[in-house]
Formats: C-alpha cells, structure tokens, sequence
C-alpha cells in the first residue's frame, strides 16, 4: 500500500508498505481523508507532538475512513461502517488515567505519532479510539473531528455560563472553530481578533459578532472569557491583558518547547484571573460528532487545500499559500 513515512527529521518519503492487519481488539480502517495539523509540521520538524514521534513514523493524526476489517474481539463497528479516529490512546493503570486526567498520562500512545497514521492507505487502531461517523456528516468533515475534540476539551476545561463575553485570538482554522463552540455552550457574545482581513471575515461568518485586525485595530479589555490559540508570547501577553476581572484564559495555542512570555503577576492577583492550559482532547469525540451532525460547528467551509500525499511535504515546509486547513485526499 501507498505511504508517506516520516524517516528523520524534514525527511519524508513516499514508500510501499505492506498492509497492516488488526490485531484481537484493533479495526483496520481504509482512509479517504486525513487532516495536516500544526502538530505535523512540528514533528516533521523534529519536535513532541503529544509524544515524540520516532521514524520511521507515518504521520496523520486526524482521520476518516470506512472499516476494512475487525478483529476477532471487536464489536463496536462492523465491515463497512464510516469512521473517524480519536487518535489517543490512553494507559489504563498510569495515576493520571486512575484519577480521572488520562490526557496527563505518561503511558501516552498516539494513531500518526507513536504508531503508523493515516497519511497512509490503511491504518489500524484499538478499537476503544474508532467511531461510527453519521450519514450526514462527510467524510472531509469527519476528518475534524479530531482538532474539533481539542476545542471541546479546552471548553471543558473553564466555567461557561450565558452572560459571558468571549474573546478569540487567532483567525485561523482552530479560531474559527472556538467562536463556533463558544457560541453552541452558550456563551452570549463571541468576538474574535487576528491579522487576516479575509479571515476575520470568515470569523463573522461563523457568528463572531465583533472582529480586530490587531495590526490596525485596538482591542478594549474586559472579556470573561479569552481564547489565546495561536500559541505566540505577544498574544499569550496579549490574551491575559484582555480579560476582565474574574476572567478565564485558555492558553490553547501550541508554542515551542522552550517558548517563554513576560507576565505581570499583580494583574493575575489584582484580577483574580484563572489561566488554564489544554492538552489534546480526552473523551471527547461524542460531543464533536454530535456538534458537527447538529450544524453547530460546521468545519468543511474552513477548509481551503484537498491535496495528494506527494503535497503534504510542500504543505509543511510551507511551500503553498494561504493555507487556512489542509486535507489530504488519501484515498476514494
């Protein structure tokens, strides 16, 4: 079967695997769409994704794709059921997982990180992380699912109630898929900021109900809520300097490993602010599914690239423009 196999560092090859069978309690899953997330380039790069990725690896850790055979244990799916991969996979006996965190787990594994992923024709994964997608969500937007678990878990994560006002940094896709969630959890009023005219546009389109180009705009601080997903120290700066008194900041952007930002500790005391990170998405693919069968979040829009294996290389070293969410076209 066709591959894309990450072999070092910037070292991608398209190469003839054989294909894998399931195991006892696994789901061989033939891919038709497989996402390209931040956390790939980062690991094509040579950074940890949510574990560090050894090559030879095949990446690809947001999936869809029809179940092409089962093992003799598993009872969830069937032969021919449409699919999407939650792709962590959680260890059962670590402390974390015991008390309630399994995203903290140290026993952590992960479907296009630390084992073979969907930028690949097959791919297998334990059953426990495959789920049966609805007819009338797409493949192309079952392949969301996974970033879109990620946002929900952030939300989780804080305190939501309707009066809230909500801000969020970052126009790009995960941006667009906040102001969406926010607004189906409830939250009243959800404003976005960013650097792309085009993109904050989007942003309006998706229900944001005011929107700051932070290269011309100014923004008023006083949000309840401050979404920072871009990951950057003038936006982390930026994210807590626009919260209001009691207000919440979900750090959700992804920086690098040794990344710092320059915080002012009396503003966090003065008011009474609660800074919250989020890491990866655990348990939650039923509301994103659910979310996305409803039209609450609706992810096919935002994304601009379908491209072939023989593409994702250039994707990643950033060879094609203005990229808002890529897909890769794995197989029919």
């Amino acid at each position: 079967m066709k591959a894309l196999v990450l072999n070092g560092i910037k070292q991608l090859a398209i190469e003839d695997l054989e294909q894998p069978k399931p195991q006892d309690d696994e789901v061989l899953v033939k891919i038709v769409y497989a996402g390209i997330c931040g956390t790939d380039k980062h690991l094509y790069g040579g950074l940890p994704g949510s574990a560090p990725a050894e090559p030879p690896i095949v990446l690809g850790h947001e999936n869809s794709g029809t179940v092409a055979a089962i093992g003799k244990n598993v009872t969830n799916v069937k032969v021919g059921d449409r699919v999407a991969i939650d792709p962590n996979i959680y260890k059962d006996d670590d402390f974390y997982t015991r008390t309630g965190r399994p995203e903290l787990s140290d026993g952590l594994s992960a479907v296009g990180v630390t084992r073979d992923g969907g930028f690949e024709e097959y791919t297998t994964a334990p059953s426990s992380v495959v789920y049966s997608i609805p007819e009338n969500v797409s493949f192309k937007a079952a392949a969301m699912i996974e970033p879109i678990s990620c946002v929900i878990h952030g939300i989780n994560l804080i305190k939501l109630t309707p009066y809230q006002k909500a801000l969020v940094i970052g126009d790009g896709f995960i941006g667009q898929l906040f102001v969406q969630a926010l607004q189906s959890y409830g939250v009243h009023q959800v404003d976005a900021a960013g650097i792309s005219d085009e993109k904050l546009k989007k942003m309006k389109e998706l229900g944001a109900v005011e929107t700051f180009n932070t290269l011309k705009d100014d923004i008023k601080s006083g949000y309840d809520i401050v979404v920072e997903a871009v990951g950057l120290p003038a936006t982390q700066k930026a994210a807590i300097e626009m919260a209001a008194k009691g207000g919440q900041v979900l750090m959700f952007g992804v920086g690098k490993p040794d990344q710092t930002f320059e915080i002012n500790t009396y503003e966090i005391f003065q008011k009474q602010l609660t800074i919250q990170g989020s890491f990866i998405n655990p348990f939650a693919f039923e509301d994103s599914i659910a979310l996305l069968q409803s039209g609450n979040i609706e992810a096919e829009s935002s994304i601009s690239h379908e491209l072939s294996l023989e593409e994702v290389e250039d994707c990643l070293e950033g060879k094609i423009e203005n990229v808002n969410k890529a897909v890769v076209k794995v197989s029919d």
